[in-house]
């Protein structure tokens, strides 16, 4: 199990992967990759139980799945730093005929990857049928998922929402990354979605927040947690108070970082604030 202080400096190396990765091609979604820079070191370096050897199947082991598709960068610098492929094909995001591109596809065979996503609304559907999959192969692992606030308002989600309630599938664990940006503004300014958490309660969840989505221990806690609830008759979600851009002060709190390279001023601003801590690619 990696020290909390291991846990760190992955996510500041994480950080610079983004900004690195995004810059190269003046393309990407710097801004909710950067939010979720902790959730995803938490998630697959501790809270996880994942095979050696990575295999479409996922039998006999935790699987996730990324809705909101946009935020790839922190998805493939996680995935490339646990092993999954080598760190410097982080080199390629973006290009042509790379296996890492804007939007996680499946065509080209990438490790750790099990769906494509970027249209939204889609991944609560699919993570679902994983996990009846697993229940019907009697497989006692379980099933994590991410999706954006604002992705919310694609109604696709609320009939999945309540099919698994309604189908008490227990053992999926569906975060929310609630930073309350999207990509034209507020969430409450483009389109309310009142109090989430009496939503998800109102259809059948399970449900418990993470006020801190920022902080390693809160999410390692709170992860725990909502692990603890599953198997007991209701999904779980987690609502992941998240801050848009954390860790580069000048992308904070604003949608206008959501899907904005940094020019090169920005980015020696940036990796500035997030010294190097396991080795640029």
């Amino acid at each position: 199990m990696p020290k909390l202080q291991e846990l760190q400096d992955l996510t500041v190396q994480v950080r610079r992967d983004i900004l690195r990765m995004v810059h190269k091609v003046n393309s990407g979604h710097p801004g909710g990759s950067l939010g979720c820079t902790e959730f995803f070191v938490a998630l697959y370096n501790e809270i996880m139980e994942l095979k050696d050897e990575f295999d479409m199947d996922g039998k006999g082991e935790d699987l996730f799945f990324l809705s909101n598709g946009h935020i790839s960068p922190v998805f493939y610098s996680v995935l490339a730093r646990k092993g999954y492929f080598p760190v410097d094909e982080l080199n390629t995001f973006r290009l042509i005929d790379s296996r890492l591109q804007g939007h996680p596809t499946t065509h080209e065979g990438l490790p750790g990857v099990r769906i494509a996503s970027g249209s939204l609304g889609q991944g609560m559907s699919v993570a679902l049928g994983a996990a009846q999959a697993k229940k019907l192969n009697k497989d006692s692992k379980l099933v994590y998922t991410l999706h954006g606030d604002g992705e919310l308002q694609e109604g696709q989600n609320w009939e999945a929402i309540m099919y698994a309630a309604g189908k008490k599938v227990d053992n999926i664990i569906a975060t929310i990354d609630y930073n309350g940006q999207q990509i034209d503004g507020a969430t409450d300014d483009v389109l309310p979605m009142g109090d989430l958490k009496k939503k998800f309660e109102a259809f059948g969840w399970d449900v418990l927040d993470i006020k801190e989505g920022n902080d390693l221990e809160a999410i390692l806690k709170g992860m725990k947690e909502a692990k603890s609830r599953t198997g007991k008759g209701k999904p779980v979600c987690v609502l992941l108070h998240t801050i848009m851009g954390h860790g580069v002060d000048f992308m904070m709190y604003t949608h206008a970082w959501h899907g904005k390279a940094p020019n090169d001023e920005q980015l020696a601003t940036a990796l500035a604030q997030n010294p190097e801590t396991l080795g640029d690619y």
